[in-house]
């Protein structure tokens, strides 16, 4: 029995490609063990999305050869794809598999060891017989399943694949490639599977999820694909991955709020407030169409968790623009917002923009909206003290030295129980009754 050891970078796309992975090689008969000495074979999921990630996935890679310089090391994912040249000279690397590829890691892997059998794959040094597995992008939804998760009570379910949108900044529609959809009754049947198992809160992820069943000859959408989810039974929890604002309409709002097991938590991409800025990154809607947006979410919700990510340093962006993000951002009220320093990827238009923001000037203006986040943060919690809500508890921990059970909010808090009992995958009202409760 082979031993195999995986890591996942990057979003939750990558973290559901990866629990599959990892189960196709289970039933294969490897065994899964942690990443560090002594495997056989190492599997890194890689990312590309900002300079960091391809450091990242460097590091894995080259991490995995000296931990074991005798084993097979993979790269599989978006570094793959979109820096296509960089694996063909990496000595680390023994096998490429491109996005569209991954479903056939098994026999991948079955026909490396035929070769290494045969031929001269056992007399080379790691990384000379360099096998790259076609990483051309493909117009098929590439067929992927998981029938458990490492989580236990909350699934990530990758419904959608790709991206049309080519927002200036962007590598990841050239590493994803155009949009393809997965079919809603083989999502519905994965929901089914991994309810029977156990769990209670599934989260429906893809890379530009609000495309979801545009590239369907029939007419399918995110929202019927939603409301045919919410009719699995055990299933007591919905949400959402990244969504485009142009996606939340009247109808829309409306649809998902009547949903008893839709989560008000929702993540709205805004990368700019600054209309100019978002124009030159070629985002779609202007920041008073954004903010009409959010507000029928709240028409609806209530007090939904509106969380977003924010660009800072974009090509051109003046003091003056990034102040008017800066007043946007503080307008919303956001749960939290993710806060990137621009960076600028080869082969996008804006990594050939004039007036480039220097690095300084990036961080100065990184940590303005990381404080502002915290302020938005702590207002946003501070707004359920003294109310009931309900905590799908998912893992025992230890808080300040105590042991708590801990679980999140359908508002996606962190929330610390003090309860004796394991209550682990139960759904559990509660009184938040200060501000520790709350766990960042």
């Amino acid at each position: 029995m082979k031993k195999a050891a995986l890591h996942n970078l990057g979003c939750k796309v990558n973290a559901y490609e990866t629990e599959a992975m990892q189960e196709m090689l289970e039933k294969a008969g490897y065994e899964i063990v942690p990443f560090k000495e002594g495997a056989d074979i190492y599997i890194i999921n890689t990312c590309t999305v900002t300079n960091i990630a391809d450091r990242k996935s460097r590091q894995m890679l080259h991490r995995a050869r000296k931990l074991n310089p005798d084993a097979v090391v993979v790269a599989a994912g978006c570094y793959v794809q979109a820096q296509e040249e960089k694996q063909e000279t990496d000595p680390c690397i023994d096998i490429v598999i491109g996005n569209n590829k991954k479903q056939d890691l098994i026999a991948i892997l079955e026909e490396h060891w035929k070769k290494q059998n045969e031929s001269k794959i056992a007399e080379s040094k790691p990384g000379e017989t360099k096998e790259v597995i076609d990483i051309n992008h493909t117009k098929e939804y590439e067929a992927l399943k998981v029938s458990r998760t490492g989580e236990h009570t909350r699934a990530y379910i990758k419904v959608q694949d790709g991206c049309n949108q080519f927002c200036s900044y962007c590598i990841i529609p050239y590493a994803r490639g155009r949009v393809r959809s997965r079919r809603k009754e083989d999502v519905v049947d994965e929901v089914r599977r991994l309810a029977d198992h156990g769990c209670l809160e599934v989260v429906l992820t893809g890379i530009h999820l609000s495309s979801y069943g545009v590239d369907f000859e029939e007419k399918e959408d995110l929202l019927s694909l939603i409301q045919a989810v919410h009719e699995v039974e055990g299933i007591k929890r919905i949400r959402l991955g990244s969504l485009e604002p142009r996606i939340i309409t009247e109808e829309f709002a409306q649809s998902i709020a009547s949903l008893e097991k839709m989560c008000p938590h929702f993540h709205l991409s805004l990368q700019s407030g600054c209309d100019l800025t978002l124009k030159r990154m070629n985002r779609r809607y202007t920041s008073a169409e954004y903010y009409e947006k959010c507000m029928l979410l709240r028409k609806y919700f209530g007090q939904p968790a509106l969380t977003t990510d924010v660009i800072v340093g974009f090509p051109g962006e003046t003091e003056e623009e990034f102040g008017e993000s800066k007043a946007f951002v503080e307008k919303v009220g956001f749960y939290e917002t993710h806060i990137f320093k621009y960076s600028k990827r080869h082969g996008t238009k804006a990594a050939v923009m004039e007036n480039q923001v220097p690095e300084q000037v990036k961080a100065v203006r990184s940590d303005i909206l990381l404080k502002l986040n915290e302020e938005n943060r702590r207002r946003f919690e501070e707004s359920f003290l003294g109310r009931e809500v309900e905590v799908l508890v998912e893992e025992e921990a230890e808080v300040n030295g105590k042991k708590v059970q801990v679980g999140h909010t359908k508002e996606y808090m962190k929330i610390a129980l003090d309860r004796n009992e394991n209550l682990q995958n139960c759904i559990v009202k509660v009184e938040i009754e200060n501000d520790l409760q709350i766990i960042h």
